[in-house]
């Protein structure tokens, strides 16, 4: 992997579905945190080297961070998105007092030790609308306020997904922020639009059946792509095809984009021909990574690993606005 590229550090990275769009735009992960241990095996092994890291970041002791940048870039900019289940106005059982609603502020006081250390550039904050609903308002407004004293003019918008060659409606909260001390008298400017909308066929349409869910498979075994594969439809909802009646049977339309790819439970969408649900790789497709890319784990580790992430293109639009604002002039030397 190329050393050029503004170096940034990833935290809650995932699969690295941010990490993907970033790198496209001219970032370069120096470093990636996340708590999943399938998750990082999938960053590490997509990125061909051990630069994802498995750990709480909400049990990070003090020094810890600096010792695992040691040797390395110091980064410019900051990029991740907390879990975001406490917040989710589809979590109908979400809590208050959820423990990972205080991920945020975490990521903020790495944000902060970081700035003081070092100057950071910039920082990208993911997170669902739901942040923003009434009852977590208050929550928002704090967080939003502790940016802001970490040395950050900020910057946010809800995007959906399907506006930037996504075939899929996923709305999510981007806050953006800018160092204080750097930001010129101009504003940032989020993306609006990648100009193109694709569809469920444009993103799978091509594709040969997956293989079903067998004891003792392998990656092996599938012989197409290692996560074009499924579960073996045993509801009798496929054989009355009786869909779209709630959450958990929601059959897709060719020629339509896919409803918000976040499962639950297994429950990952019908496929438009009605004889069995996704496979991971649809999945993966709908969330708009490339082809080439493989997800590690189990059954549930890969369905949890798609749903969480960021949809590359969405977060590659975003990047390159970050990267027009802060580093146009050098984009020639660095890409």
């Amino acid at each position: 992997m190329s050393s050029k590229g503004i170096p940034i550090l990833s935290l809650f990275s995932g699969a690295g579905g941010m990490d993907v769009g970033f790198r496209k735009a001219g970032m370069r992960p120096v470093l990636a945190i996340d708590n999943d241990e399938a998750a990082v095996r999938t960053y590490n092994f997509n990125v061909k080297r051990k630069l994802a890291r498995q750990m709480d970041l909400g049990r990070l002791k003090p020094g810890m961070l600096e010792e695992l940048l040691k040797g390395k870039a110091i980064p410019r900019g900051v990029v991740g998105g907390p879990p975001c289940q406490g917040f989710s106005v589809g979590n109908a059982f979400s809590n208050p007092k959820d423990p990972r609603n205080q991920l945020p502020y975490r990521y903020i006081d790495i944000l902060k030790q970081l700035n003081s250390a070092n100057t950071i550039d910039f920082f990208v904050f993911e997170n669902v609308p739901g942040l923003k609903a009434p009852r977590h308002l208050p929550r928002f407004r704090r967080i939003r306020k502790k940016m802001e004293s970490a040395g950050f003019r900020i910057h946010e918008t809800s995007i959906d997904a399907y506006e930037f060659a996504v075939p899929q409606h996923r709305k999510r909260l981007f806050v953006v922020g800018i160092n204080e001390e750097i930001a010129r008298a101009d504003e940032f400017c989020f993306p609006h639009s990648a100009g193109t909308h694709q569809t469920v066929r444009d993103a799978i349409g091509h594709l040969p059946g997956p293989v079903f869910r067998a004891t003792g498979m392998t990656p092996k075994d599938i012989p197409y792509h290692p996560n074009h594969w499924t579960m073996e439809p045993r509801s009798k909802r496929f054989e009355e095809q009786s869909f779209n009646n709630g959450r958990s049977f929601r059959k897709l339309d060719w020629d339509a984009p896919s409803w918000t790819v976040a499962y639950g439970n297994r429950e990952i969408h019908v496929h438009p021909d009605g004889r069995r649900r996704l496979s991971i790789l649809e999945a993966l497709l709908l969330q708009g990574f490339p082809e080439t890319y493989v997800l590690r784990g189990n059954f549930c580790q890969q369905v949890n690993q798609v749903c969480n992430a960021v949809p590359p293109p969405v977060a590659f639009e975003i990047a390159k606005s970050v990267f027009a604002k802060l580093y146009g002039r050098k984009q020639r030397s660095i890409a």
